[in-house]
């Protein structure tokens, strides 16, 4: 072979490998222009979580990037969906965690793949309890949601007459949460100020947030003080005052001796409040799960996409929603 032939054919084969190497640079530089986001809920087949990532999805088609839905119902499971997601070239994701202790184990992982994070709904603590403030969060005053719940109660007693002395309160408690915590303590300092007697709360530790675990912790309760003419219920959520609902219905009260009053504004409330006979569910104080879903997508993208970090901490309020007006209230917050 000749000097000139070999030169030829070294000359080609470096042209080849810049060519494939330009395809290759040019390859990833357009995977780091595509945005895609995770989006992790603790219970996603609850009509809640349901609801705000089907929000995410739409906004990131509206503004050109993609969001992977995960669930992620305990550590290893979110530890999982954060490899997954790393797998799939996600560059950062929202999450509603399944216990709040979980944050630095979370934030670990994260940083470890470059991702960004944002909490919505529950927010990351430290092993001293206190919010993991580095971390942008979207969700609602626990405590403020929890009044308008207890003052909501406090109003209905009050429009049907009772007597408090003859009310029993039926609390439904999950402690290892501290959004719950924050929301029955709301509720129940309203209802104290309102005049409620303190020896009538009874609680009814939950060991999940759902309705059949509320059903169970709720029985026990109520055959134990079988005495009281009336019955009120909060909880977490709405799903976990329905849960006491069924479980006044199967002891045998009257619907119209039943109030129950929830928190979110779901599809859980829209079935209760369709059914045709009322029930003891007297309503719910409705968030907007679609903005907490959309707000925190959008938000997340553009910190990824413009390096524009979302704010450290927003708060949502509530809407009071009942059977009579939560078709008005439904469309006023686009759930």
């Amino acid at each position: 072979m000749s000097i000139t032939t070999t030169l030829s054919t070294t000359f080609t084969r470096l042209a080849l490998g810049s060519a494939i190497m330009l395809a290759s640079l040019g390859s990833v530089h357009a995977q780091d222009d595509d945005v895609k986001i995770g989006f992790i809920v603790k219970k996603p087949e609850q009509a809640w979580f349901i609801n705000e990532q089907q929000a995410a999805t739409e906004a990131g088609e509206e503004l050109g990037f993609e969001v992977v839905r995960l669930g992620g119902e305990d550590g290893q499971e979110v530890l999982s969906a954060i490899d997954n997601l790393y797998a799939q070239g996600a560059q950062g994701f929202v999450i509603c965690p399944p216990d709040v202790r979980l944050g630095p184990a979370i934030m670990n992982r994260a940083r470890q793949y470059g991702m960004k994070v944002m909490t919505v709904d529950d927010q990351f603590v430290i092993a001293s309890g206190e919010p993991m403030e580095d971390v942008p969060h979207l969700g609602m005053s626990g405590t403020k949601i929890g009044r308008q719940v207890g003052d909501a109660i406090a109003a209905e007693m009050d429009a049907r007459g009772w007597n408090p002395e003859d009310v029993a309160a039926l609390r439904i408690t999950n402690n290892e949460l501290p959004t719950a915590v924050e929301r029955t303590d709301g509720a129940t300092a309203a209802l104290l100020e309102a005049g409620f007697p303190e020896g009538n709360i009874f609680d009814a530790p939950q060991q999940n947030s759902d309705t059949a675990s509320a059903f169970s912790a709720a029985s026990p309760v109520l055959s134990q003080n079988g005495d009281y003419e009336h019955w009120i219920i909060y909880a977490l959520n709405e799903e976990s005052v329905l849960g006491g609902v069924r479980a006044t219905e199967q002891y045998g009260l009257a619907p119209e001796d039943v109030i129950g009053v929830g928190i979110n504004g779901s599809g859980a409330a829209f079935a209760e409040f369709s059914r045709d006979n009322p029930t003891g569910f007297h309503g719910t104080v409705a968030v907007s799960s679609t903005m907490h879903g959309r707000q925190t997508a959008e938000d997340l993208y553009r910190w990824i996409a413009e390096d524009k970090m979302p704010p450290a901490n927003t708060e949502t309020s509530g809407v009071l929603m009942t059977r009579e007006n939560w078709q008005d209230v439904r469309e006023q917050l686009g759930l």
